[in-house]
């Protein structure tokens, strides 16, 4: 069982939840290979895949709605899950689903979907973004919920482990 977790991150937070879920997936024996979607040369040889993004103004990042759109026939030929990161705050906000998540879903015939509340850091930010973080008023911080991150990937290993 090979598992690949590709990921979309603009400042690495997604990239850090995609790197815990592929430990988690490890540490439940199942071999997992953790990428950039830029990275992914192909689909070959993996017997599922966990995608995530970052989320910018309701939406995926365009690296991972590529993805999709260019594995779209081989990713409905293995079993697929999909994580959104970017809410912020404690309760997160904003609290509704991506704008386009349920079109993804439907592309990839995802089994599940997951948003999980990221980070922010201002310092590492562009002039442009600081703007739109005052303008909202978003919080600074750490509010990625990492034991929720470890049991979504427990229920994945389960999945993929179960017979059918």
């Amino acid at each position: 069982m090979r598992v690949l977790v590709a990921s979309a991150s603009k400042h690495g937070s997604t990239a850090e939840i995609a790197r815990t879920i592929g430990a988690s997936l490890t540490f439940r024996g199942i071999e997992t290979d953790v990428r950039s979607v830029e990275a992914v040369a192909s689909l070959e040889g993996y017997d599922g895949v966990v995608l995530g993004s970052a989320i910018y103004m309701g939406h995926w990042l365009e690296a991972a709605r590529r993805f999709i759109d260019d594995y779209a026939t081989e990713l409905h030929e293995r079993p697929v899950w999909l994580f959104s990161s970017g809410p912020l705050g404690d309760p997160a906000k904003p609290a509704e689903e991506p704008a386009d998540v349920v079109a993804l879903s439907e592309a990839t015939q995802a089994r599940e979907h997951r948003v999980f509340a990221g980070s922010l850091w201002k310092e590492d930010l562009g002039i442009a973004e600081r703007a739109m973080v005052a303008a909202v008023r978003a919080p600074e911080g750490d509010f990625r919920p990492w034991p929720e991150i470890d049991e979504w990937a427990g229920t994945i290993a389960s999945e993929l482990t179960t017979p059918v």
